[in-house]
């Protein structure tokens, strides 16, 4: 609705009001493989990166701010297939993250109004790094880490 943006998941700007966020998580996979050796420990291979997962937590105030068309966009999104862009940053400065498909969404919504509309809406959006062949059937190679 108004106010600085942050981040934008796709054209899905999260903003100061209306369809916000509270906090960002991050989970990357580095696993090591054990290798057999007699008599001894097991030695260990690095196999390299398996899979990047972020985690956007938030509440929207739909009758305060509004902001469900969002994040309802997002469910759409999601319910397609279609990956999407992370970047965040400010509008000096945006830092592209690379493109992210959504795994999950979570929606808790509480204090329903007379109308049926929720007045609280907490929700928890869990994406993964893509780096597949992207729609129209070129090879993406993520340039920029995340959050680095």
């Amino acid at each position: 609705m108004s106010g600085p943006t942050p981040m934008a998941l796709g054209a899905f700007a999260f903003e100061a009001h209306g369809f916000g966020f509270q906090g960002l998580q991050r989970r990357v996979q580095t696993p090591w493989a054990d290798v057999a050796v007699a008599q001894t420990l097991n030695q260990q291979q690095w196999t390299g990166p398996t899979s990047e997962e972020v985690t956007i937590n938030g509440v929207v105030f739909q009758v305060e701010f509004g902001g469900q068309g969002s994040l309802d966009g997002i469910i759409a999104a999601a319910n397609a297939g279609v990956p999407l862009m992370l970047v965040s940053g400010s509008e000096d400065e945006g830092i592209i993250h690379g493109m992210f498909t959504i795994q999950s969404v979570s929606e808790d919504r509480s204090f329903i109004t007379g109308s049926g509309t929720a007045g609280k809406n907490a929700y928890s959006i869990v994406l993964k790094r893509y780096s597949g062949v992207a729609p129209g059937g070129s090879l993406f190679k993520p340039i920029f880490d995340l959050f680095g």
